[in-house]
């Protein structure tokens, strides 16, 4: 069937892309030394950013990595090094600090954009650039010098360059390289090299399977390319990884498991059943979700249309099903209780609900309606909880920062309308798979969404302050250089003066 409205042209996509990256630019690059909002707060701490440059600044100013019991080198070798190779560059200060992780969320909205428009069309690519780029919770920390910016543009990174590799296998190597630089970004990208490596897996045995029956057209040949990626990334998993252990993990194994395993794991909250039930009731009681509360719908009905045919969706589609499925799994296993946890889902849901806007253009699938009921069954577990996330993110409003009734109320309205759906099958989804928005349509909607988000941006940068900035500067003009200052409160002090924090 022919689509009735044409793709946008190739001039008119790069014509949106330029804005879009133009308008990234700003929002990341200006008032560059303000405080991170704190009425209300996104979850950045004021003194987080001078511990976690913490080695990078000590190599700069003081020649060598290690001054005293705090190295973060050991948790984020990559984050450090680009953080050591910005101070070098442009000397030691807010400004220096906060470039690497603006250049690196400037990139992840580029390449998320191209990943989209080579997954659904550039219609939708561009979408998800518009959401990326003004998404206030991602901005604000692409403007801070932490870890989870830099992460998850390695994470898109590597996705970007696994969609790639479904017609250039060679692109493999990037996008197991990329997702073990995010797990040297910060440990908790874990989950999606996990996910990378799953869905090579599952490619090869689905494409394997689809070789046996099809004859060498261009779907066999395409097939054949998909395989020679799998392999190409599980490989280059392997090689990078293998790399990563002999020349930095195994030379430093006794700092690297006491930071690894000792801080990060051990000292977290309990694995208990209970704790387990709490984190799976908490885990949507966040601003994170509320804030983006249309893409989060939107991603959930485009998951749940992707589950649906799971065997022959392409593999980069599949992997942001593994990349949201897995890292819930981590957060639950591990820890829900920092709005900073859930930063690496952003790009994930906004490339879900961009397919969904900008190619599906129907709230839900119409392969979703096709689904027997008896396979229906099986997607019941995803259905439940992905209700009960999209209502407990809503829901909450009424009741911000309780826990108990945002619970109960999300549950039950959970368990409504999955009942409903299920003792209706397929009337709900066939409703919502009929009389698609047009492309206009589609694209004033993103628009109206990220005009939400730069209104956010716009509220704190008319009440913004500069009190870290001017109480390091402080410091500096009562403090010699060299000066010994004890606490951990003492590093997110130090980026505009030459103090030596000991931690």
């Amino acid at each position: 069937m022919t689509e009735p409205y044409p793709d946008l042209s190739p001039r008119a996509y790069a014509a949106g892309l330029i804005a879009v990256l133009s308008v990234a630019a700003l929002l990341r690059a200006i008032y560059p030394a303000a405080d991170p909002p704190w009425n209300p707060t996104v979850g950045i701490v004021w003194h987080d950013e001078g511990a976690w440059v913490h080695n990078a600044r000590n190599r700069v100013l003081f020649g060598s990595w290690s001054q005293d019991a705090w190295n973060p080198i050991y948790i984020a070798p990559v984050f450090t090094g680009l953080e050591y190779l910005a101070f070098k560059a442009f000397g030691v200060g807010v400004r220096q600090a906060r470039v690497v992780p603006e250049l690196a969320g400037l990139l992840s909205v580029w390449l998320l954009a191209l990943g989209v428009g080579r997954t659904a069309g550039r219609r939708a690519g561009l979408m998800a650039g518009v959401f990326l780029a003004t998404n206030y919770m991602y901005v604000m920390w692409n403007r801070a010098a932490l870890m989870e910016g830099p992460m998850v543009a390695m994470m898109v990174a590597s996705w970007f360059c696994y969609v790639r590799a479904e017609r250039d296998a060679r692109w493999g190597w990037g996008a197991g390289a990329c997702a073990l630089l995010a797990f040297f970004t910060k440990a908790s990208a874990a989950f999606f090299v996990a996910a990378l490596a799953l869905d090579a897996v599952i490619t090869l045995v689905v494409r394997w399977k689809e070789s046996v029956r099809l004859k060498p057209d261009t779907t066999g040949r395409a097939s054949a390319e998909q395989r020679r990626a799998a392999w190409i990334t599980l490989i280059a998993l392997a090689a990078f990884g293998a790399l990563a252990l002999a020349l930095f993990v195994l030379p430093n194994w006794t700092e690297y498991r006491f930071y690894n395993w000792q801080m990060s794991v051990v000292r977290k909250p309990s694995y208990s059943v209970k704790a387990l039930a709490d984190r799976v009731t908490g885990f949507p009681l966040h601003d994170l979700f509320t804030r983006m509360w249309f893409i989060l719908t939107l991603a959930c009905a485009s998951a749940l249309g992707a589950l649906a045919r799971w065997r022959r969706i392409a593999p980069g589609e599949r992997l942001l099903l593994l990349w949201v499925g897995l890292g819930c799994a981590e957060l639950i296993l591990h820890d829900v209780g920092n709005e900073r946890r859930f930063i690496f889902f952003i790009p994930a849901l906004i490339a879900l609900a961009s397919i969904t806007l900008g190619r599906q253009r129907t709230i839900v699938s119409t392969d979703v309606a096709e689904v027997p009921i008896g396979r229906a069954w099986w997607l019941l577990p995803a259905v439940l909880y992905g209700t009960y996330v999209v209502a407990a993110a809503i829901i909450r409003i009424a009741f911000l920062y309780e826990v108990r009734p945002n619970v109960r109320l999300a549950a039950a309205v959970a368990m409504i309308f999955t009942g409903l759906l299920y003792a209706t099958w397929p009337l709900i989804p066939r409703a919502l798979s009929r009389n698609g928005w047009s492309p206009a349509a589609a694209m004033a909607i993103a628009l109206l969404v990220s005009a939400g988000q730069m209104a956010q941006f716009v509220q704190w940068a008319a009440g913004r302050s500069y009190k870290n900035y001017e109480a390091s500067i402080a410091i500096g003009r009562r403090l010699p250089p060299g000066t010994l200052v004890h606490g951990k409160l003492a590093n997110g002090l130090a980026l505009e003066n030459g103090i030596r924090p000991i931690f």
